[in-house]
C-alpha cells in the first residue's frame, strides 16, 4: 500500500514513517505544495524494482520468460523430484 504525506507532516513524524517502511513495508509518496517530490521505500523494495527493470531491459530474458508461461499453460512442466534427478546427473 503507497501512503501520501505531506513534507510538513513528514519532518516531525520521520521516525514513525522509517520505522513503518522497515517493518511493515510501507510505501510513502511525500507531497509538497500538492505534488509529488519525493518516494520512499525499502531497501529491498528499491533492490527489486532495480533488478525489475534490468529483467524488463533484456529482450532474451523476456523471450525465455513468454516461452517459459506459453510451455506452463501447454503443461509441459515436470515435477520436483525428476528435477533434483536431473540436477543431480549433471553434478555428477
Amino acid at each position: 500500500m503507497v501512503n501520501t504525506i505531506t513534507l510538513k507532516q513528514l519532518r516531525p513524524g520521520l521516525p514513525g514513517v522509517i520505522k513503518g517502511i522497515d517493518t511493515k513495508l510501507e510505501r510513502y509518496i511525500v507531497m509538497k505544495r500538492g505534488r509529488p517530490v519525493a518516494i520512499m521505500i525499502g531497501p529491498d523494495d528499491y533492490e527489486s524494482l532495480l533488478e525489475t527493470i534490468e529483467i524488463l531491459s533484456d529482450k532474451e530474458a523476456i523471450k525465455r520468460i513468454v516461452k517459459a508461461k506459453k510451455e506452463v499453460a501447454e503443461g509441459k512442466t515436470i515435477s520436483l523430484e525428476d528435477l533434483r534427478q536431473r540436477i543431480e546427473k549433471i553434478n555428477v
